[in-house]
């Protein structure tokens, strides 16, 4: 061994035992801190790390009686069972669909009411208001899917109402039509106020002076949220919308099996309900892996792309 490949090496140890000695350093000045931080750790690593293994399933014909790696492997073909199987484009199309709607129109939803929410001058009125949006987050999923049945039948409530005004009463969860304004519109009224907590602190982190500023040259409410209050949170709007891009592909299977039927599979059949009746109800491990596996990747794919171009077009990013 030469000379500069001895310093190299002992270079390598000498930053290796510095950095060892920070960070035991730092763990004693803040060991409440990792204390804290440590159950968040472990929760991750038992439940989302440790079970990627299983992800192997989706490459193999897997038998329980077998377990994992003794299942025969039969490499992509579960994948392509998938891609041409008759129910692919349905699945997909549904997916997206369902997501796009919900980003256009569920997005918006929480930044435009903490908006108003700002602008209340009774702060009786204003607590008030918001615990009532807070409350449908905290309903469990089987009462709201619940609620959304009993409402929406063609004796229920919405039915009344349309029955009052001259209107045709429709059973709307028999008919595809509508599942997906169905859906929409109540995972708006379940997440609209909770998702409010975040950009009200963001927009209580502006700084007032700002808006004083503003009064003095004459600006109204309009032109003070359009050029104040929206680009002080535009980093949390941006952020959130690189997480919620990510998850385009993941719509919640819970409501949609409680709430789909034949009659609507057309609309409302989506990715996850797909893998949950392979899985779950077929017994078909390695195809219900395989279908959850390409979608952890295009939602993946999609995290990184918007990721890059937030960073790109704005500066903000996750990393």
């Amino acid at each position: 061994m030469n000379s500069s490949s001895i310093q190299a090496a002992t270079s390598a140890i000498n930053k290796k035992t510095a950095f060892l000695a920070r960070a035991r350093k730092d763990f004693i000045r803040n060991k409440a801190v990792y204390f804290l931080v440590l159950p968040v750790v472990i929760f991750y690593i038992v439940f989302s790390y440790v079970p990627m293994y299983g992800a192997v399933i989706a490459f193999k014909e897997y038998v329980p009686a077998k377990g994992i790696f003794d299942s025969p492997w039969v490499g992509f073909a579960k994948f392509r069972d998938f891609f041409n199987s008759i129910y692919f484009t349905r699945v997909v199309k549904n997916t997206i669909m369902i997501s796009f709607y919900s980003l256009i129109i569920g997005f918006p939803a929480p930044i435009i009411l903490a908006l108003l929410f700002n602008e209340l001058k009774s702060q009786v009125f204003k607590r008030i208001t918001q615990s009532i949006t807070y409350m449908p987050h905290f309903i469990t999923m089987v009462v709201v899917a619940g609620i959304i049945r009993d409402f929406t039948l063609s004796d229920g409530l919405i039915n009344d109402v349309i029955a009052a005004f001259g209107g045709d009463r429709t059973a709307f969860l028999q008919k595809a039509s509508y599942f997906r304004t169905i859906y929409i519109t109540s995972e708006i009224w379940q997440s609209v106020g909770w998702g409010t907590i975040i950009y009200l602190a963001a927009i209580t982190g502006i700084d007032q002076q700002q808006y004083e500023a503003a009064k003095i040259d004459g600006a109204n409410k309009w032109r003070q949220i359009w050029h104040i209050t929206l680009p002080g949170i535009r980093p949390v709007i941006l952020i959130l919308l690189i997480l919620k891009l990510g998850h385009m592909m993941d719509v919640g299977f819970e409501k949609i099996i409680l709430l789909y039927n034949p009659a609507t599979f057309e609309t409302a059949d989506v990715i996850s309900s797909y893998v949950y009746r392979k899985g779950i109800i077929e017994f078909n491990y390695s195809l219900s892996t395989a279908v959850g596996l390409f979608n952890s990747v295009i939602n993946f794919i999609l995290l990184i792309l918007a990721n890059y171009l937030s960073k790109k077009t704005s500066g903000n990013s996750l990393w």
